[in-house]
């Protein structure tokens, strides 16, 4: 029993963090901290120059995110350039007010103005500000500036040591940490279909069953990005095929769990049918390391043969049968490549990178957002000056948190949102820990360390969470320092919405972009892949080309990700128009499909599977489908504007079932069901379609 609760609770922790990434981050904070700590304490040091450092290691840890180790350890020593710069004129600025609130400001645009030179120009804008921030919240002086130098020197040197020593980034370890997460998310979906059988498929189950395939597909890309460190370009990429397939296996077993839950099954059949998910399972449930005996057990060798030999008079339930079957062998060739093993493998060529150059100056969104914060940043000194003199800085950093990352003004009212939530909810936090442990320095720096951990290992996952555990480390903070009271939180609470007004209002008033006008760019953008990805999808299929349509399959994906960021202020339920969501999740859900229907595409696509007989019709088949996406991108050019045309529906150009060939129908039928999404997308934009379909 404990031993059953221990694996499951396990099992939970490592779907939700693949690869053990947050928690590595997390505890290399903590680590860093702890080893700042150690090396200024024996030196007697005030409490301050000690503080410096260990921010110093805390903040590096989570905001230096180069992909290669030499390039983060060029980072580390621009960091330590930039931190020494901000330390020294923040300790200046505090001399000569209102100098301090006039550099902070002015920092606020190099910082968000960084975000477009990549992970090194967020590292180096965000740690610039927060120890210009830790800068005015400790009171440094000028005369302090040689010990703050030290105390940076020590915590970057303690960060790289931990980074680069002690919690070095393992790619093996990390690739076969992510494929046990994969498992145990496998193992989610599984045993979410077995609920939603077993259930009679209710509500709470159907919407178990959606988010477990959501949370499979996110590991599914981790996948991908860490086995080109461990298994090479070339095996990544065969990879990334049989891991499409192994999605697109999984997504049918959610379909034709639903479709069997509708059909008239007896008692027995039902129980079946779960035993058997439930014996599947307990196979996907396997170290992946033991590939060689999953594939050879008895168990696998039955569901293959349940899946595959069907009656001639179907019964109920056959059709998840197969489903079972056909995910088995996709994870077992997926396993393979994983292990090694490119036996049953044949050569795709490799994607070409472009190396794209970032312009130093231009007017674009991070131009704007950089304008924005600053304006935002202004308010937020004038409003927060009306609250408290000395802590006016609090209402400026909300600026900057809501605007980093932030690209729309429906965003960064959100993240102003979340960050007073939990804000107001850290306020009992810190006031209970700063009472309990109250006068014991060492449980109130162990309760730092603990709210450095949270804070870290939840800011990808939650703002509120890490706004909580923000909250809850300044109440320990100020205890440490001697000066907590619950009016200093009470200020907190009340600069951060000030600030969040701030940031609100210039996102609102100055050169604003709404969120509707970025959501149409997005899905301009997407179009725009849709249709190379039609036009190298011709190519491939006539045999005039062998394209890799794998990393362009990806590309979609990256897009809907980066839209589904985007629509999230019309779909986040602090929207209260109903009929705006309901657009949102429309448009969202919409592209989605079109997505998934290029995954499948990537996965069955053969170079010359429609050269021939089938060649015309194929071309006039897509050609269709370019000018129905030519269509859509003239109407969300002109929203509203002259009639960008004409929608045109299938008019009897090639569909599934005019080959008798499996794999070709399963193209053409993925193809058909993305013509009917574009055509769905249509509908969206207020643009006609004629006719109707024909089969």
């Amino acid at each position: 029993m404990i031993k059953r609760l221990w694996d499951s609770a396990r099992d939970r922790i490592v779907a939700s963090d693949p690869g053990f990434v947050r928690l590595r981050l997390a505890f290399s904070a903590v680590l860093g901290i702890v080893l700042a700590v150690a090396v200024l304490a024996p030196l007697g040091l005030p409490m301050t120059i000690i503080l410096v450092a260990a921010i110093s290691a805390m903040v590096s840890a989570f905001t230096v995110n180069d992909p290669e180790p030499a390039q983060q350890a060029v980072t580390l020593l621009l960091v330590l350039v930039a931190g020494a710069a901000a330390l020294t004129v923040a300790s200046l600025g505090t001399s000569l007010p209102p100098l301090d609130s006039i550099l902070f400001v002015l920092l606020i645009f190099v910082a968000v103005y960084g975000q477009r030179f990549g992970p090194r120009g967020i590292a180096l804008g965000s740690v610039t500000f927060f120890l210009f921030f830790f800068s005015m919240f400790l009171q440094t002086h000028l005369k302090q500036v040689p010990s703050l130098l030290l105390a940076l020197v020590v915590g970057l040197g303690a960060n790289a040591l931990v980074r680069f020593v002690l919690l070095r980034h393992k790619p093996e370890s990390e690739f076969y940490r992510i494929r046990l997460a994969f498992r145990a998310r496998l193992a989610a979906v599984i045993r979410a279909a077995e609920g939603y059988l077993a259930n009679n498929g209710s509500g709470r189950t159907k919407a178990q069953l959606r988010r477990a395939n959501e949370r499979l597909h996110e590991v599914v890309l981790l996948i991908e990005d860490a086995a080109t460190d461990v298994i090479g370009d070339r095996a990544a990429d065969a990879l990334r095929r049989r891991a499409i397939e192994v999605e697109l296996a999984v997504q049918w077993l959610a379909i034709t769990t639903t479709r069997t839950c509708a059909e008239p099954l007896i008692p027995a059949t039902r129980d079946e049918l779960i035993d058997s998910l439930r014996r599947f399972r307990a196979l996907m449930e396997r170290d992946p390391r033991e590939l060689p005996l999953i594939s050879e057990t008895g168990e696998f060798s039955k569901m293959l043969v349940e899946g595959s030999r069907l009656a001639d008079t179907p019964r109920p339930g056959d059709e998840l049968r197969k489903a079972i079957a056909e995910l088995a062998l996709a994870d077992v060739n997926a396993q393979r490549i994983a292990q090694r093993d490119y036996s049953a493998e044949v050569d795709h060529p490799v994607a070409e990178e472009e190396d794209e150059k970032t312009k130093v100056f231009a007017y674009d969104n991070q131009t704007r957002s950089a304008i924005q914060a600053v304006v935002g940043g202004g308010l937020a000194v004038f409003g927060g000056e009306l609250i408290s003199h000395q802590r006016w800085y609090w209402a400026v950093l909300t600026v900057f948190v809501v605007f980093i990352g932030s690209s729309t003004a429906g965003a960064t009212f959100v993240k102003g949102a979340r960050r007073l939530a939990g804000t107001l909810i850290g306020i009992f936090g810190g006031m209970l820990l700063a009472l309990v442990f109250s006068g014991n320095t060492p449980a109130t720096l162990a309760g730092i360390l603990v709210c450095v951990f949270g804070m870290v290992y939840m800011s990808r996952v939650s703002q509120v969470v890490m706004a909580f555990f923000i909250t809850s480390m300044l109440g320990l903070l100020y205890s440490l320092l001697g000066t907590f009271s619950i009016e200093v939180l009470w200020i907190r609470v009340a600069e951060t919405a000030i600030g969040g007004a701030a940031g609100v209002l210039a996102a609102v008033v100055i050169v604003p972009v709404h969120t509707r006008s970025v959501m149409l760019d997005d899905v301009d953008t997407t179009l725009e892949d849709v249709r190379t990805f039609l036009e190298r999808t011709t190519e491939l299929l006539a045999g005039t080309e062998n394209v890799n349509l794998i990393e362009l399959s990806r590309e979609l994906d990256r897009d809907v990700e980066q839209l589904r960021t985007t629509v999230e202020p019309l779909t986040h339920p602090i929207n209260l128009r109903t009929a705006r969501r309901d657009y949102g999740w429309h448009v969202l859900t919409t592209l989605d499909t079109i997505a998934f229907r290029a995954r499948h595409v990537a996965a069955r696509a053969q170079p010359g599977q429609l050269a021939g007989v089938d060649d015309d019709r194929l071309h006039l088949f897509t050609g269709r489908l370019l000018a129905n996406i030519d269509v859509l991108r003239r109407a969300l050019a002109a929203p509203g504007g002259s009639t960008p045309g004409t929608l045109v529906r299938d008019d009897g150009t090639p569909v599934s079932d005019r080959t008798v060939h499996a794999e070709t129908r399963a193209v053409l039928s993925s193809l058909s069901h993305l013509d009917e999404a574009l055509i769905a997308l249509g509908r969206v934009f207020v643009v006609d379609a004629t006719g109707s379909a024909a089969r």
